[in-house]
């Protein structure tokens, strides 16, 4: 009869002796998890790795192959492993919710003029996001190049996201004093949530909002105006930019924009869409 091990707990000694491949899990301030340099620690790591909070689904992946690798290297059968604990569904809201996008300005520019110092920018911009949509309550739902998704039961906690990031955004001492923005913008609806993520209208009138904005522009639609209305932090304030038209929607957009902490300079007009008059369709 096989008997249950404990596994004995590494020392901070310990761990620091340990290199990053040793782990199943580095994220992205370095912070290292899932040990995996023994047998006892893969078996240990394959029990645990459903509790731990990835930052988001390619971590997850990732911290998934080299378990697994790990687990084959150490001649462990993880039988049930693979659709009862890694392959479990995200926990993300369902019915009304609204969404949170982000786009980095001016992303190109910068890469050309960094060079291999893009990479440690970006990772930041993905950090002070992603800290800021957690902490508001939200979940991110996907993050490709400069764009991030994020998604929350509550609107009010999504306009608090948003503003957050914008803050956290302004405060980062970016290299070389440069300065790095992005535009958000903010929607409700009720999509559909599948295995590969959310699917509907919703999912693609967020993304027109966001990219018509400017870098450090917060943009919210009228529905999500509608639902925070009363609820806002006294120091947010919205105003109506009016009605736009959008390619691939058929019904104009009320927009309007959030101004606070220091965030109520004119912007130009938005990038794309077209304003519709008052009375007009």
């Amino acid at each position: 009869m096989r008997q249950n091990r404990r596994v004995a707990r590494l020392t901070a000694k310990e761990r620091a002796r340990l290199p990053d491949r040793a782990f199943a899990y580095v994220d992205s301030d370095g912070n290292r998890r899932l040990p995996i340099h023994d047998a006892s620690h893969v078996r240990n790591a394959l029990s645990r790795f459903s509790q731990v909070d990835f930052e988001d689904d390619d971590a997850r992946e990732r911290a998934r192959t080299r378990l697994l690798n790990a687990a084959k290297r150490h001649g462990i059968m993880p039988i049930g492993f693979m659709n009862a604990q890694i392959r479990s569904p995200r926990k993300l809201p369902t019915g009304r919710v609204t969404f949170l996008m982000t786009d980095l300005e001016r992303s190109t520019e910068l890469l050309a003029r960094l060079g291999d110092d893009y990479a440690p920018v970006i990772a930041s911009v993905r950090r002070l996001i992603r800290s800021a949509v957690r902490s508001s309550g939200g979940h991110q739902v996907d993050s490709r190049g400069d764009d991030f998704l994020g998604v929350f039961e509550s609107p009010p906690a999504a306009l608090t996201g948003a503003m957050a990031i914008q803050s956290a955004m302004e405060s980062e001492p970016w290299p070389d004093g440069d300065v790095v923005r992005v535009r958000i913008g903010l929607h409700s609806g009720r999509p559909t949530l599948t295995e590969n993520g959310y699917v509907g209208l919703s999912v693609h009138t967020v993304a027109r909002i966001c990219f018509a904005g400017h870098g450090g522009q917060v943009l919210l639609s009228g529905a999500v105006r509608d639902a925070v209305a009363g609820s806002t932090d006294p120091s947010v304030r919205l105003r109506s930019l009016g009605s736009w038209h959008f390619e691939g929607l058929s019904e104009p957009i009320p927009i309007h924009q959030a101004d606070g902490g220091g965030r109520g300079a004119e912007f130009p007009p938005l990038r794309s869409g077209r304003r519709v008059r008052a009375g007009a369709r």
